[in-house]
């Protein structure tokens, strides 16, 4: 058998037939995606700041969940959510107990990434917006997590690839994503090598550009270039002012 042979022999898979669901998979892989890391970076924020509090009482628990989460699989997290609360009376939708998974499992590594940004911004910068007069919020939200977002943005971009890969996990709990959509195609057609392989080429299709969308965003960033409009035009009218000076 010739090489060309075994090549059109492994296509056997009518992929026209199943675009619809792997449309439909595609999409709510993303839904997943956006979802959780939505819910993970704001809970993750949280728990930063906790750790980051002077009161014992206030960084303990956010220490004790994070290293939990940290060290418990997240498979086991979603049969927790998904086949375990029921057990207790909770009972969540598989969206639910998906997204709930992911956030509970990517909140502590954010936390983490987070808290080393914040903790990164030099004392000076408090000390510079108190002068000025600015309130512990205005000081926070102004001057301290702006630098802190930028240091934080490696780390939190690779979390993101990272949750979007994880969201396979959920065909355990079969949440109609992209993976469950492959695990049907492949008891139907009997040809798992073929769909898994297309499956993982997808999953690089969608991963390697957000990456590297990613990647240019924390370039730029670190650049200190201005990614609004009204940004870019205060800057060059500060740049406008300064010539003019000269």
């Amino acid at each position: 058998m010739s090489s060309f042979d075994t090549f059109t022999g492994f296509l056997q898979v009518p992929w026209g037939d199943y675009m619809g669901n792997l449309g439909v998979g595609l999409l709510r892989t993303l839904a997943y995606t956006v979802a959780s890391f939505v819910g993970a970076a704001a809970l993750g924020l949280a728990l930063a700041l906790m750790r980051l509090n002077r009161l014992r009482l206030v960084r303990l628990p956010a220490a004790v969940y994070t290293e939990i989460f940290k060290n418990v699989p997240l498979l086991a997290i979603i049969f927790v959510t998904y086949f375990g609360l029921p057990s207790v009376g909770i009972k969540l939708s598989v969206f639910a107990a998906g997204v709930l998974s992911l956030v509970l499992f990517y909140a502590a590594y954010l936390s983490e990434i987070f808290r080393a940004a914040i903790a990164g911004i030099h004392s000076g910068q408090n000390e510079a917006a108190q002068a000025l007069g600015l309130g512990r919020g205005t000081t926070f939200g102004q001057v301290i997590l702006p630098q802190a977002l930028r240091l934080a943005l490696p780390g939190t971009n690779t979390m993101f690839v990272d949750l979007l890969k994880s969201t396979s996990l959920l065909v355990t709990i079969s949440a109609a994503e992209l993976m469950t959509q492959a695990q049907l195609i492949a008891s139907e057609t009997f040809r798992a090598l073929e769909v898994y392989l297309v499956i993982a080429a997808v999953y690089f299709a969608v991963c390697y550009p957000v990456s590297q969308c990613l990647l240019w965003l924390e370039r730029t960033i670190q650049a200190g270039v201005p990614l609004s409009r009204g940004r870019r035009r205060r800057l060059k009218l500060a740049k406008t002012l300064l010539a003019g000076g000269g």
